[in-house]
């Protein structure tokens, strides 16, 4: 079953014969037999606990060239915009003790679909080598004879405590630390651990997986000697926008717990250091903490908007609803290439016209000395810095990012008998060349992209939405406003409009209220930076 947020695929693969095999020498610091006829490996992943912002350089890299990617329950879904679209998603994960699938066959994935030559990632929350079974699976690897590499996580333990504001050790209240097991798989029977060494350590003891077992945990410590005023914190979710943290004592902690009813996942941490908290904690102080946003911009521009949010305390939700590709047909563009001599004034409208366009003109090979004496517009201060990325001085952006303002800075030249041309998207408003025309210009418009609407799984937007755990959306085109509605349906639209609706700029925000939307973010200046501004300055700090 994949987890919502996913693309569901198949979890069924036959295995195909090992060949032959040598010996060499894989990444990591062990050498172990590989086989000769293809090259596929299985990349060990620790994904972190849960911020997307904790995930390793190296562990992105591979996620990037993934074939295969064997995920767990605790996973950030958002990780999948790091993948290529052709990777194969498998759920694998395990959620209260219950696995989707049994260890063998997780074994058996990630051998057959090594075999087949893949790059096959093992992604699995925080750490892999503690208390995950990591160290199973790549026995299992190694034993098969596939290459493989480790690439360490940063820990829950670690983690979600710098989060919480809980340093673990601290110079003057603990220079020990201890990690323990909560669970026990085994039909949530007795924990197998020698709870009188336990209860005698003096530093800090954290439990991980101990939510259900929390009553069991402060029995055992305190029947073995430690203390009832030994402080204690139970942090859920931590990491993410839904942490919360619980602090009290041992002999409080599990009527707090009974009280608010503390479901996984949960990560306990019981020493003085707790009593640190106040003055550490930061991430739950954050100005977004708590809030869901949902990003729909394609995956390429998102990231800007995905960290700012992060940076924020807001947990980003990732759908992208629009798509660019190559023009059906290039000719308008070649023709005005090979003829740019006739043009006087050169307008672009988005950074999306100013990537296909470069990447067209490197394609026919011709040389963007060609554009000497051309005037360059843009709208919005994005598109005039990727112009300038290419070499290319950038005459006038208009105050407003919009094509009105446009045609306003235009309209204080005489460019009656002017020629100019327009790269953009097939379909476009056509605000711009109507009035340029009307000026007495000469206006080619030439198709360098086109829009199209991915298809991205609705089946985790729609479960927070109904679940009201959607806080913002936000729109930054009138084609993200359109697509979002299309792929959501009328059926989610009272959801929906219980979110707050964030726009870029009017014409946004007239297609979102014309949609029947009620906007309440827009920003005074039309860019992803001052919508993000503007989203922050909307709730009370």
């Amino acid at each position: 079953m994949a987890k919502p947020g996913w693309p569901a695929l198949t979890l069924t693969e036959e295995a195909k014969p090992s060949r032959s095999m040598n010996s060499q020498t894989s990444r990591t610091t062990c050498t172990h037999k590989m086989a000769e006829s293809n090259k596929g490996k299985v990349v060990l992943v620790g994904a972190g606990p849960g911020d997307v912002g904790l995930l390793t350089l190296n562990g992105k890299q591979w996620l990037q060239k993934a074939d295969v990617i064997l995920y767990d329950h605790l996973v950030n879904p958002d990780m999948v915009r790091f993948a290529q679209k052709s990777t194969e998603m498998i759920y694998v994960g395990k959620k209260e003790g219950i696995a989707s699938i049994e260890q063998e066959q997780i074994n058996h994935l990630l051998i057959s679909k090594a075999r087949e030559g893949k790059i096959v990632i093992r992604l699995k929350g925080g750490d892999p080598f503690l208390f995950g079974r990591g160290g199973e699976e790549i026995q299992a690897v190694q034993k098969a004879g596939i290459p493989f590499v480790i690439v360490p996580g940063v820990s829950s333990v670690t983690g979600v405590a710098a989060y919480a504001g809980i340093p673990l050790t601290h110079r003057h209240l603990s220079s020990t630390l201890s990690i323990i097991t909560g669970s026990n798989e085994k039909k949530q029977g007795d924990i197998h651990i020698d709870w009188e060494k336990i209860a005698a350590r003096s530093g800090t003891l954290v439990f991980l997986m101990g939510a259900r077992k929390l009553p069991l945990i402060v029995e055992k410590l305190m029947k073995f000697g430690k203390s009832p005023e030994t402080p204690i914190a139970v942090v859920q979710w931590g990491t993410t926008a839904r942490q919360k943290t619980w602090t009290g004592t041992l002999g409080t902690i599990v009527e707090i717990s009974a009280k608010d009813k503390i479901l996984p996942p949960a990560l306990t941490i019981i020493g003085e250091v707790v009593n640190l908290k106040p003055d550490i904690e930061w991430y739950e102080q954050l100005p977004l903490f708590g809030k869901t946003v949902v990003v729909t911009r394609k995956g390429d521009q998102a990231d800007s908007m995905i960290d700012r949010l992060r940076e924020l305390g807001a947990e980003p939700f990732f759908f992208p609803v629009i798509e660019t590709i190559a023009p059906d047909d290039w000719s308008p563009l070649d023709n005005a290439l090979n003829n740019l001599s006739q043009y006087q004034g050169l307008i672009f409208t988005s950074v999306n016209g100013v990537r296909f366009f470069a990447e067209r003109l490197k394609a026919i090979d011709q040389d963007i000395r060609e554009l000497k004496g051309i005037r360059v517009f843009t709208i919005g201060p994005k598109t005039a810095e990727a112009v300038r990325d290419l070499g290319i001085r950038v005459d006038v952006v208009p105050e407003d990012f919009v094509a009105e303002s446009l045609i306003e800075s235009i309209g204080k030249e005489n460019i009656k008998g002017k020629r100019f041309l327009i790269p953009r998207a097939t379909v476009a408003r056509e605000t711009l060349p109507e009035q340029l025309r009307k000026m007495g210009a000469f206006v080619d418009i030439a198709p360098v992209y086109q829009t199209i609407l991915p298809s991205p799984s609705v089946e985790a937007l729609e479960k927070m939405l109904k679940e009201g755990s959607i806080d913002v959306i936000t729109f930054t085109s009138s084609s993200t406003v359109k697509n979002f509605l299309a792929l959501t349906g009328d059926k989610l639209l009272p959801e929906i409009k219980k979110a707050k609706i964030a726009c870029i700029g009017p014409i946004t925000e007239k297609t979102a209220r014309d949609a029947g939307l009620i906007v309440e973010i827009v920003p005074d200046q039309y860019t992803v930076s001052s919508l993000m501004d503007a989203i922050e300055n909307h709730f009370p700090s």
